[in-house]
C-alpha cells in the first residue's frame, strides 16, 4: 500500500479544514436549487412551506419555465414546449388543472384535444384520405393490442427483470415480426405511443409505462394550453406563493432569484456545498437541490468534485432524455380542412416519423392561418441541425402531397424550436426505457451526500409531464423541522440529511 508523506497529508488536512471553516462561516443561504423550471420552482416551495425561507435559486437563463416557454409567432403567443395538461376528469385531479383552470384562479384559456376524428382524417402518402373503415380497423386492432399490454405489464415482476420493449409486447401480441410495417399502421403505431413518449415503441419499458398513471389516475381528457399569458403563468403562479413578485407586471423582483446565472461546478463535503458559475461566482450553502434537465446531467454542463459515484452516474445515462419537436408554419392562406372533428390529421409517409401528425388552429388561434406539425426523436435531430427554409421546404412538399387539389403555397413562418440542441435543456422530457428497474430508477433520484436532485426525470409515476416535474418534491422534506446546523464535519462522510430528504415516491 502506498503511504502519503506527511507533509503532503499536513497538506490535506489544511486545505479540506480551510473549505470546512469557509463553509462554516459564509454568510450564504441555507438551500442553493439549480434551475428555475416547474420542479426548482415547486421545490423553493416546498422549502418555503417548511419554513426554509433561506434559500437561492440559480437560473441559467433570463426566465423560470424551464420547457414550459411561450414565443411570439404569427401575432399570437404559442408554446415552444409543454402545451397540454394531460390527464383531465378522471377520479384524482391533476393538480396542474387546478392551478391552471379550477381553484387556482389563472382560468387559463385551454381547449379540449379531440383525436377522436383521426380514422377519417389519415392521408396517403401520395394524396388523398384512406377508407375511414380501414383506418378504423387498424386503431381497433392496436387498442385491442395495447390492452391485453397492459394487463401483461401488471404481471411483470416489479424488479424489472421481466419487462420488455412495447414493440416486444406487440409482436407476442400481434404476431408481427418487425411491428407495424405499412404506412398507415406506421402513423397509427407512431401517434399512439410516439406522439406521447417522444421514442419509439421498441425502446420504451412496457412494465413502466403500460398503463400509464397520468391518464389511469388523472383521467383520459387533455387540454390544448392556448392563453397569451402562456403555459409558463402556472410557473409563475406557484412562485408567487413565495417569491416576491410586482404587483403590476407580475415579474419576479425577489433577490433570491437569479437569471442568467449559469451554474458550471458544484463541489460537496461533509460540512456543505459550493457552487461556481460561468462568471466564475462562488456561492455556499447547507444543501443544494439540483433541477436541471436530464439530458443536462448527461453532459459536462455541471460539474461535480468530487465526480459523482459511478452507481449515480450509471444510472444518469441509463434514462432517455427524448426529443419533442413542434414546428409551427403560417400560411398566407387556408386550405386544409376546418370544422368538426378536422383539429389533427395524419401522413402516412413509408418513412415513419416523417411529418406524422399535424394540427389546425381553427378554435384556438382564429384567423392566424397556422399549422403545427409535430415530430420526434431521430426526426427531430434531424431537423434541429438543418436551415429553417429547409424544413419549411420539406413541410410544404409534405402539404402538397396530402392535398394535390389545392393550391398550397409556400408558408410565410416558420418556428423551430430546438431543445435537443440547446444546453440548457438538451431534450424535452425523459423517458422509461427497456433496461431500467425500479431499484435503478431509485438511484437517479438518490440524493449524493448533500446534493438532491428533482425534476421530472425523477418522478416515479408521472416522469416527462408537468404535473411530474411539479410532484417530484411533493416528499422533498419530510417535516417542517429546520435543516441541520452549519457545522465542520471531521470525516469526508455524506452528510447528515435528517430533515431534507428526497422523493422516493411520488403522491398526488
Amino acid at each position: 500500500m502506498l503511504e502519503m508523506k506527511p507533509c503532503r497529508a499536513i497538506a490535506l488536512v489544511l486545505v479540506v479544514a480551510a473549505q470546512c471553516a469557509a463553509l462554516a462561516t459564509a454568510a450564504g443561504p441555507r438551500v442553493i436549487i439549480v434551475g428555475a423550471g416547474m420542479s426548482g420552482i415547486s421545490a423553493g416551495k416546498r422549502l418555503s412551506e417548511a419554513g426554509i425561507t433561506d434559500l437561492l435559486i440559480l437560473e441559467a437563463t433570463d426566465r423560470i419555465g424551464g420547457r414550459i416557454h411561450k414565443t411570439k409567432f404569427a401575432g399570437a403567443n404559442v408554446e415552444m414546449g409543454a402545451n397540454w395538461v394531460e390527464g383531465v376528469n378522471g377520479d384524482e385531479m391533476n393538480p396542474i388543472w387546478t392551478m391552471a383552470n379550477g381553484t387556482g384562479g389563472l382560468n387559463l384559456r385551454t381547449f379540449r384535444s379531440d383525436f377522436d376524428h383521426l380514422a377519417s382524417n389519415t392521408y396517403k402518402q401520395d394524396g388523398g384520405l384512406y377508407d375511414e373503415k380501414v383506418v378504423e380497423n387498424i386503431i381497433e386492432r392496436m387498442d385491442e393490442v395495447e390492452e391485453s399490454g397492459s394487463k401483461l405489464s401488471g404481471t411483470l415482476h416489479h424488479s424489472g427483470q421481466q419487462d420488455m420493449s412495447v414493440m416486444a409486447m406487440q409482436r407476442l401480441n400481434d404476431h408481427m415480426p418487425s411491428g407495424p410495417a405499412r404506412p398507415v399502421d406506421m402513423v397509427i403505431d407512431y401517434y399512439q405511443h410516439d406522439f406521447e413518449f417522444a421514442e419509439p415503441p421498441r425502446v420504451t419499458s412496457l412494465q413502466n409505462t403500460q398503463p400509464l398513471p397520468t391518464f389511469s389516475n388523472f383521467g383520459d381528457d387533455v387540454y390544448f394550453v392556448a392563453d397569451q399569458r402562456g403555459y409558463e403563468s402556472v410557473v409563475y403562479h406557484v412562485a408567487g406563493q413565495y417569491l416576491k413578485t410586482d404587483r403590476k407586471s407580475g415579474a419576479i423582483v425577489d433577490p433570491r432569484l437569479k437569471l442568467n446565472t449559469v451554474v458550471r461546478e458544484i463541489s460537496y463535503f461533509p460540512s456543505g456545498v459550493m457552487v461556481r458559475t460561468e462568471d466564475n461566482k462562488v456561492y455556499r450553502a447547507d444543501y443544494v437541490v439540483v433541477s436541471a434537465s436530464l439530458g443536462v446531467l448527461q453532459t459536462d454542463l455541471i460539474r461535480f468534485k468530487p465526480q459523482l459515484p459511478s452507481w449515480k452516474i450509471v444510472s444518469i445515462y441509463q434514462f432517455d432524455m427524448a426529443v419533442y419537436t413542434k414546428i409551427f408554419l403560417r400560411f398566407p392562406k387556408r386550405f386544409w380542412p376546418e370544422g368538426s372533428g378536422k383539429e389533427f390529421f395524419l401522413y402516412a409517409s413509408g418513412r415513419r416519423g416523417y411529418f406524422p401528425v399535424w394540427q389546425q388552429f381553427e378554435q384556438q388561434y382564429p384567423g392566424s392561418n397556422v399549422l403545427l406539425v409535430t415530430v420526434t426523436d431521430d426526426e427531430s435531430r434531424r431537423i434541429e441541425q438543418q436551415s429553417d427554409n429547409q424544413t419549411m421546404a420539406e413541410a410544404v412538399a409534405v402539404l402538397r402531397k396530402m392535398f394535390p387539389g389545392k393550391d398550397v403555397p409556400d408558408a410565410t413562418e416558420i418556428l423551430v424550436p430546438r431543445w435537443w440542441s440547446d444546453r440548457f435543456f438538451k431534450g424535452s422530457f425523459s423517458n422509461w426505457p427497456i433496461g431500467v428497474n425500479r431499484y435503478e430508477y431509485d438511484l437517479i433520484r438518490a440524493p449524493v451526500g448533500r446534493v438532491y436532485f428533482t425534476g421530472e426525470h425523477t418522478s416515479e409515476k408521472y416522469n416527462g409531464y408537468v404535473h411530474g416535474a411539479y410532484l417530484a418534491v411533493s416528499t422533498l422534506l419530510t417535516s417542517s423541522s429546520t435543516v441541520p446546523r452549519r457545522r465542520c464535519a471531521n470525516t469526508m462522510s455524506r452528510g447528515s440529511m435528517t430533515n431534507l430528504k428526497v422523493n422516493h415516491g411520488v403522491t398526488s
